[in-house]
């Protein structure tokens, strides 16, 4: 376990250049002078110390499925951990009721408890059973009516942090409110709704959307969709920002519109491995020229990693301490835990250390726990 870490630190207040003291797996007092950022990524001996990142919809990586069942989310876990992911959501496919619950008994021990070199699991992002049939993207076509009943049953086996749902589906808009009362946070997403049908899923409770702009209504001028939705009313949404699932314009119109739009790889059992064939729920899927797709040519999730989502962003012209924002304090404010994504006293010590140049990753710690970058 670390005791402490040095460099040009991005806090809450913004970059110090100083230390961090580490007890117990969390920071404590952080010291040091205040550094503009411009000043930060000049040549010179001190590194980057930013926020781990928080991913909050990751399907697989390093070869393994969460529907895989055994000792899947480990794998996955360990896997973008190497790549500066310190905290995720472990995020299921549409499936029959069975399949999903064998999956989330093998992974509810994931999230009792951390592997050693892996990211926390904070939970299950449900994406689906609860879509639409006709904006199923790389989804099983196993859509089903939504039950409270079966989304509280689920969550008894394991902790389910977030549910994507297509407001239009009949009896969805109801479910809403009923799942944000059991604590749980409603996503709009895989859904072919109105404009109208998407700010009242907002109204009834729902906090965002799920991977904008893909698998969902697009923006018209006389009918603009769940995007239009997004756009014009939400707070908060995720994003690919690996600019082939979405383009480099559209993010930029997405950040200027929605102050907590924040990151996630989508990324599928493809990332961190070579070209070739994977699963991704009950689909085949292959990664190949950058990406992963169905036989159809499909999007099938992603082979992004959240240490190059942060370098696409800074492409893109973002400042270092709003990339920074987007890739991990935005994401763990939004789920609730404020103990993650910030460097402050009282947070888990979730770090990555960065070349200041390069922005490539030196190290990576979980809960003050160096991760072998290598492995």
């Amino acid at each position: 376990m670390i005791k402490a870490l040095l460099g040009h630190l991005l806090t809450p207040t913004g970059f110090v250049r100083g230390s961090v003291d580490v007890v117990d797996g969390r920071f404590t007092a952080v010291s040091g002078e205040p550094v503009e950022e411009a000043r930060v990524r000049a040549a010179g001996p001190l590194p980057l110390v930013l926020p781990g990142f928080v991913d909050l919809h990751v399907h697989g990586g390093g070869g393994a499925d969460t529907m895989d069942g055994g000792q899947a989310v480990d794998t996955l876990a360990q896997e973008h951990a190497r790549h500066g992911t310190t905290s995720l959501l472990a995020t299921t496919m549409t499936a029959p009721r069975d399949e999903l619950e064998t999956a989330l008994r093998a992974l509810a021990p994931s999230c009792q408890r951390r592997a050693a070199r892996a990211a926390r699991v904070l939970g299950v992002h449900l994406e689906g059973p609860y879509i639409s049939a006709e904006r199923l993207g790389a989804q099983p076509a196993c859509t089903r009516s939504p039950s409270l009943e079966e989304v509280l049953a689920l969550n008894a086996i394991a902790p389910i942090r977030l549910v994507t749902l297509a407001p239009e589906v009949a009896g969805n808009l109801a479910l809403i409110p009923r799942l944000v009362e059991a604590g749980l946070r409603v996503q709009i997403g895989h859904s072919a709704c109105s404009y109208e049908q998407a700010v009242d899923a907002l109204a009834a409770g729902a906090g965002g959307f799920t991977h904008l702009f893909n698998a969902m209504s697009g923006l018209h001028q006389r009918a603009p969709g769940a995007v239009g939705a997004a756009l014009a009313h939400a707070e908060s949404a995720e994003i690919i920002p690996d600019l082939l699932h979405v383009h480099a314009g559209a993010v930029r119109a997405a950040l200027r519109a929605i102050p907590g739009l924040y990151c996630v790889t989508d990324a599928t059992a493809a990332a961190g491995m070579p070209d070739g064939v994977y699963r991704l729920g009950r689909q085949t899927v292959t990664r190949c020229m950058g990406g992963v797709r169905l036989a159809d040519g499909t999007l099938a999730g992603s082979t992004l990693t959240m240490d190059q989502a942060l370098r696409n962003l800074v492409a893109l012209g973002l400042g270092l301490a709003e990339a920074s924002a987007r890739t991990s304090t935005l994401a763990a404010r939004y789920l609730g835990v404020p103990d993650r994504g910030r460097i402050a006293a009282g947070a888990w010590a979730d770090a990555v250390v960065l070349d200041p140049l390069s922005l490539a990753l030196r190290h990576v710690f979980v809960e003050g726990e160096a991760v072998d970058l290598g492995a």
